[in-house]
């Protein structure tokens, strides 16, 4: 892949990144087509598949997270993807299974928060797992979604502070008709769960709604949606917060513009979403 890679910058060539960890939908098909816009007719479009082991937490879903690469390389090839990088764990981590991986990149203060006082590892796994990504990828742009906005706001972090040349673009969410955020995660719901995860997009539209009218203070928004997710039997609230849509920092005061996130267990699937308010 590297060899390939430097191939194409000796060649001039534009090379954009869709990183993933596979089963593909349209919310990463999306991201393959935006990544296209900016890479051009001439340039090379990149896809890698690879389930991240060091962004899992004991207990997660690794050994289930859903895997079909036959399905992903057919999807890959409909959307004019050049190459597909689909890397073994011995490729990425020579030696972690024995010990002899020992070397990680960390962000230290986006990643305290939401996703990452919920999962502690987990964004140590992703801007390490990014941080080689693009070492071997070698691309001018990489393309992330809106739905994982706390790890989109990391990777930019991160490419900052560490000086890659590395232009980071980030395309929107995709949604199903009734709104629910598109991911891999959503193949674990049973149809009745399917139905109650609905509950995520309607939370945001209801604070939207809520602060439409007035400002309102971010401690008693949290309570209108822990108690309005509450109402869905299958549903468990993991985490509302309200920030700052740049610097992620908390709003005491929710207004239109502050950004919502949310993590939801339905069932035992936990679904996470998104929006500006």
């Amino acid at each position: 892949m590297q060899k390939l890679a430097l191939s194409w910058q000796r060649k001039g060539l534009r090379v954009a990144f869709v990183p993933t960890m596979g089963y593909l939908h349209e919310g990463h098909l999306s991201l393959v087509r935006l990544a296209r816009r900016h890479a051009g007719p001439k340039g090379r479009v990149i896809v890698s598949i690879y389930v991240n082991p060091t962004q899992f937490g004991p207990g997660e879903d690794l050994e289930r997270y859903p895997r079909d690469l036959n399905r992903d390389l057919h999807l890959c090839r409909t959307a004019g993807v050049d190459v597909v990088f689909a890397p073994t764990d011995n490729a990425m981590y020579p030696g972690f299974h024995h010990g002899q991986y020992s070397t990680f990149v960390v962000e230290e203060q986006l990643s305290r928060t939401m996703e990452g006082a919920a999962r502690p590892v987990h964004f140590r796994g992703v801007t390490t797992i990014v941080a080689k990504l693009f070492h071997l990828v070698l691309p001018q742009i990489a393309v992330f979604g809106a739905k994982d906005w706390q790890q989109a706001a990391i990777i930019r972090r991160m490419v900052a502070d560490l000086n890659f040349p590395v232009r980071i673009i980030v395309g929107p969410t995709v949604r199903e008709p009734d709104g629910l955020a598109l991911s891999s995660r959503n193949s674990y719901l049973t149809p009745e769960e399917r139905r109650q995860a609905t509950v995520l997009y309607q939370a945001i539209l209801m604070a939207r709604q809520q602060v439409h009218h007035a400002p309102k203070p971010a401690d008693q928004l949290k309570q209108l949606v822990a108690q309005f997710v509450a109402a869905r039997p299958l549903a468990r609230l993991d985490y509302v917060e309200f920030f700052n849509s740049d610097s992620l920092q908390p709003v005491p005061i929710v207004q239109p513009g502050s950004h919502m996130a949310l993590a939801v267990f339905i069932g035992k699937t936990r679904l996470i979403d998104n929006d500006q308010l």
